[in-house]
Protein backbone atom coordinates (compact mmCIF):
# COMPACT_ATOMS: atom_id res chain seq x y z
CA UNK A 1 0.00 0.00 0.00
CA UNK A 2 1.23 3.33 -1.06
CA UNK A 3 1.94 5.99 1.92
CA UNK A 4 -0.36 8.03 3.32
CA UNK A 5 -1.23 11.28 1.57
CA UNK A 6 -1.80 13.84 4.19
CA UNK A 7 -2.44 17.74 3.65
CA UNK A 8 -1.78 20.57 6.23
CA UNK A 9 -4.42 23.63 4.87
CA UNK A 10 -3.05 27.03 4.27
CA UNK A 11 -4.92 29.45 4.84
CA UNK A 12 -2.33 32.19 5.98
CA UNK A 13 -3.78 31.68 9.54
CA UNK A 14 -2.02 28.77 11.70
CA UNK A 15 1.22 27.14 13.15
CA UNK A 16 2.10 25.77 9.47
CA UNK A 17 5.83 25.23 10.13
CA UNK A 18 5.50 23.51 13.50
CA UNK A 19 2.89 21.02 12.84
CA UNK A 20 4.62 19.75 9.66
CA UNK A 21 7.82 20.05 12.20
CA UNK A 22 6.35 17.49 14.27
CA UNK A 23 4.93 15.12 11.63
CA UNK A 24 8.39 14.90 10.19
CA UNK A 25 9.66 13.67 13.43
CA UNK A 26 6.97 10.98 13.63
CA UNK A 27 8.14 10.17 10.34
CA UNK A 28 5.01 11.37 8.25
CA UNK A 29 5.49 13.12 5.08
CA UNK A 30 3.00 16.19 4.86
CA UNK A 31 2.08 18.47 1.88
CA UNK A 32 1.10 21.99 3.02
CA UNK A 33 -1.96 23.08 0.44
CA UNK A 34 -4.12 25.84 -0.38
CA UNK A 35 -5.40 23.60 -3.23
CA UNK A 36 -8.56 22.46 -2.81
CA UNK A 37 -8.37 19.37 -5.01
CA UNK A 38 -5.83 18.20 -2.64
CA UNK A 39 -7.65 18.31 -0.08
CA UNK A 40 -10.66 16.41 -1.74
CA UNK A 41 -8.34 13.35 -2.60
CA UNK A 42 -6.08 13.44 0.56
CA UNK A 43 -6.01 10.27 2.70
CA UNK A 44 -6.19 13.10 5.56
CA UNK A 45 -6.19 16.10 6.56
CA UNK A 46 -5.10 18.99 9.86
CA UNK A 47 -6.70 22.26 9.73
CA UNK A 48 -4.16 23.98 12.06
CA UNK A 49 -5.25 27.83 13.11
CA UNK A 50 -4.57 30.84 14.87
CA UNK A 51 -6.35 34.28 15.19
CA UNK A 52 -9.66 35.52 14.51
CA UNK A 53 -12.84 33.31 13.67
CA UNK A 54 -14.57 35.58 11.15
CA UNK A 55 -11.42 36.13 9.18
CA UNK A 56 -10.37 32.41 8.68
CA UNK A 57 -13.95 31.95 7.78
CA UNK A 58 -13.31 34.25 5.06
CA UNK A 59 -10.08 32.94 3.99
CA UNK A 60 -11.46 29.34 3.69
CA UNK A 61 -14.27 30.50 1.60
CA UNK A 62 -12.17 33.07 -0.55
CA UNK A 63 -9.92 29.88 -1.44
CA UNK A 64 -13.24 27.40 -2.23
CA UNK A 65 -11.72 25.31 1.24
CA UNK A 66 -14.64 25.35 2.57
CA UNK A 67 -16.60 23.21 0.24
CA UNK A 68 -13.54 20.78 -0.23
CA UNK A 69 -12.91 20.51 3.71
CA UNK A 70 -16.78 19.60 3.91
CA UNK A 71 -16.69 16.84 1.53
CA UNK A 72 -13.28 15.43 2.73
CA UNK A 73 -14.93 14.94 5.92
CA UNK A 74 -18.43 14.87 5.91
CA UNK A 75 -19.20 13.52 1.98
CA UNK A 76 -15.91 11.08 2.06
CA UNK A 77 -15.60 10.48 6.17
CA UNK A 78 -12.24 10.56 5.53
CA UNK A 79 -9.75 11.43 8.85
CA UNK A 80 -9.86 15.19 9.58
CA UNK A 81 -7.90 16.81 12.82
CA UNK A 82 -8.38 20.41 13.79
CA UNK A 83 -5.60 22.55 16.06
CA UNK A 84 -6.75 25.15 18.65
CA UNK A 85 -8.55 27.79 15.78
CA UNK A 86 -9.60 24.65 13.66
CA UNK A 87 -11.01 23.25 16.39
CA UNK A 88 -13.36 26.58 16.93
CA UNK A 89 -14.24 26.74 13.11
CA UNK A 90 -16.21 23.30 13.35
CA UNK A 91 -18.73 25.30 15.15
CA UNK A 92 -22.28 26.39 14.07
CA UNK A 93 -20.84 29.77 15.24
CA UNK A 94 -18.56 32.73 16.71
CA UNK A 95 -19.35 35.91 18.56
CA UNK A 96 -15.60 37.04 18.31
CA UNK A 97 -15.60 39.89 16.91
CA UNK A 98 -19.12 40.18 15.74
CA UNK A 99 -21.42 37.18 14.56
CA UNK A 100 -19.98 34.69 12.44
CA UNK A 101 -21.27 31.15 10.95
CA UNK A 102 -18.89 28.18 11.23
CA UNK A 103 -18.38 25.03 9.18
CA UNK A 104 -20.93 23.57 11.47
CA UNK A 105 -20.08 20.40 12.02
CA UNK A 106 -20.27 19.99 15.49
CA UNK A 107 -23.47 21.44 17.36
CA UNK A 108 -22.03 24.09 19.12
CA UNK A 109 -20.67 27.86 19.70
CA UNK A 110 -17.84 29.78 20.44
CA UNK A 111 -17.73 31.34 23.50
CA UNK A 112 -15.08 33.53 25.39
CA UNK A 113 -13.33 33.13 28.18
CA UNK A 114 -14.00 35.44 30.81
CA UNK A 115 -11.39 37.02 33.40
CA UNK A 116 -11.53 35.96 36.83
CA UNK A 117 -9.99 35.28 40.09
CA UNK A 118 -6.89 33.08 38.70
CA UNK A 119 -8.35 33.37 35.22
CA UNK A 120 -6.06 35.17 32.85
CA UNK A 121 -6.74 36.01 29.02
CA UNK A 122 -6.07 34.83 27.25
CA UNK A 123 -5.18 30.93 28.41
CA UNK A 124 -1.24 30.73 27.33
CA UNK A 125 0.44 28.14 29.04
CA UNK A 126 0.47 24.28 30.33
CA UNK A 127 -3.02 23.02 31.73
CA UNK A 128 -3.45 19.33 32.79
CA UNK A 129 -6.20 17.80 30.71
CA UNK A 130 -8.94 15.11 31.89
CA UNK A 131 -9.53 12.65 29.08
CA UNK A 132 -11.62 9.17 28.38
CA UNK A 133 -8.55 6.60 28.31
CA UNK A 134 -10.57 4.77 26.16
CA UNK A 135 -10.46 6.85 23.27
CA UNK A 136 -7.41 5.58 21.14
CA UNK A 137 -6.29 9.29 20.46
CA UNK A 138 -5.18 9.16 24.13
CA UNK A 139 -3.65 5.55 23.72
CA UNK A 140 0.23 5.53 26.02
CA UNK A 141 -0.81 9.16 27.81
CA UNK A 142 -0.49 9.01 30.90
CA UNK A 143 -3.42 10.56 33.11
CA UNK A 144 -3.50 14.00 33.86
CA UNK A 145 -0.95 14.46 31.19
CA UNK A 146 -0.41 18.84 30.47
CA UNK A 147 -1.05 19.81 26.91
CA UNK A 148 0.07 23.74 25.76
CA UNK A 149 -2.57 26.11 24.98
CA UNK A 150 -2.73 29.51 23.89
CA UNK A 151 -6.60 30.85 23.48
CA UNK A 152 -9.33 33.51 23.97
CA UNK A 153 -12.42 31.45 23.30
CA UNK A 154 -13.70 27.92 23.40
CA UNK A 155 -15.90 25.62 22.01
CA UNK A 156 -19.11 25.02 23.91
CA UNK A 157 -21.01 22.15 22.45
CA UNK A 158 -22.55 18.56 23.49
CA UNK A 159 -20.92 16.42 26.36
CA UNK A 160 -21.01 13.17 24.55
CA UNK A 161 -18.78 14.93 21.98
CA UNK A 162 -16.35 15.81 24.29
CA UNK A 163 -13.40 13.34 25.10
CA UNK A 164 -10.96 15.65 26.89
CA UNK A 165 -11.52 18.73 29.00
CA UNK A 166 -9.21 21.02 31.56
CA UNK A 167 -10.56 23.51 34.34
CA UNK A 168 -9.76 27.26 33.59
CA UNK A 169 -12.58 29.22 34.83
CA UNK A 170 -14.89 27.39 33.45
CA UNK A 171 -14.95 23.54 31.52
CA UNK A 172 -13.37 23.92 28.00
CA UNK A 173 -13.68 21.11 25.93
CA UNK A 174 -10.29 20.60 24.86
CA UNK A 175 -10.68 17.26 22.84
CA UNK A 176 -13.54 16.83 20.90
CA UNK A 177 -14.51 13.40 18.64
CA UNK A 178 -16.99 12.71 15.84
CA UNK A 179 -17.02 9.93 14.20
CA UNK A 180 -13.75 10.43 11.84
CA UNK A 181 -13.51 14.12 13.02
CA UNK A 182 -11.11 15.16 15.41
CA UNK A 183 -10.43 18.51 17.21
CA UNK A 184 -7.78 19.58 20.28
CA UNK A 185 -7.99 23.12 21.21
CA UNK A 186 -4.70 23.08 22.28
CA UNK A 187 -1.43 22.38 20.15
CA UNK A 188 -0.25 19.31 20.04
CA UNK A 189 2.31 20.25 17.89
CA UNK A 190 3.86 21.87 20.99
CA UNK A 191 2.99 20.05 23.41
CA UNK A 192 6.29 17.68 23.70
CA UNK A 193 6.08 14.14 24.77
CA UNK A 194 2.38 13.96 24.97
CA UNK A 195 1.33 16.01 22.13
CA UNK A 196 3.31 14.03 19.79
CA UNK A 197 1.75 10.71 21.14
CA UNK A 198 -1.37 11.82 20.62
CA UNK A 199 -0.22 12.84 16.72
CA UNK A 200 0.98 9.15 16.72
CA UNK A 201 -2.45 7.74 17.74
CA UNK A 202 -3.70 10.31 15.08
CA UNK A 203 -1.94 8.48 12.24
CA UNK A 204 -2.28 5.08 13.10
CA UNK A 205 -6.19 5.98 12.77
CA UNK A 206 -5.86 7.74 9.59
CA UNK A 207 -3.75 4.48 8.60
CA UNK A 208 -6.78 1.89 9.49
CA UNK A 209 -9.50 4.12 8.16
CA UNK A 210 -7.62 4.13 4.81
CA UNK A 211 -6.70 -0.29 5.10
CA UNK A 212 -11.15 -0.58 6.08
CA UNK A 213 -11.76 1.44 3.29
CA UNK A 214 -9.67 0.25 0.80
Amino acid sequence: MSALQLVIVDYGMGNLGSVHNALRFLGQPARVTSDPREVKVADACILPGVGAFGEAMMRLNQLGLVDALTEHALGRRKPFLGICLGMQLLAQDSREHGFHRGLGWIEGHVRPILPGVGVRVPHVGWSETDFDGNDPLFRHIEPGACFYFDHSFYLECDRPLVVARCRYGVEIATVVRRDNIVATQFHPEKSQRAGLKLLRNFLNFCIERRAIAA
